[in-house]
Order: structure tokens, then C-alpha cells, then sequence
């Protein structure tokens, strides 16, 4: 679900993932026709990030 609103609607993915002002800031460059594919590819390499840091965290907590 979270890759679909990455794709199509990037500014709201960043509120999914906590991180508010970057979406206030793809919401911007996703006024403009052209930067709706920057948007969404910002947006999807932060959800694979985020992504990849909940699963470093989850480990953490299994070690700990």
C-alpha cells in the first residue's frame, strides 16, 4: 500500500513513514508536472529506507 501512495501520491507517503516536512517539501515539487517524477522516486527511495531501518531495528531489539 505504502509503495502505491510512493508512486502516485509521494507527499502524503511521507506522512506514513513520520517525516513530515519532507512532505510538505515533495508536496511542492509535486505541483509541478515535472517534478512529480522526482517526487515519486524521492518517495520511494525513502520508504526503502524506512523500510530497511525498521527491519535493522526489529534485529536490534531481538539481540538486545
Amino acid at each position: 500500500m505504502r509503495l502505491f501512495l510512493a508512486i502516485f501520491i509521494p507527499w502524503l507517503q511521507f506522512f506514513t513513514i513520520k517525516r513530515p516536512i519532507a512532505g510538505i517539501l515533495c508536496l511542492i515539487l509535486q505541483l509541478t508536472l515535472i517534478g512529480w517524477i522526482p517526487a515519486s522516486l524521492w518517495s520511494v527511495y525513502a520508504l526503502s529506507n524506512y523500510k530497511t531501518d525498521e527491519k535493522l531495528k526489529h534485529i536490534k531489539m531481538d539481540q538486545g
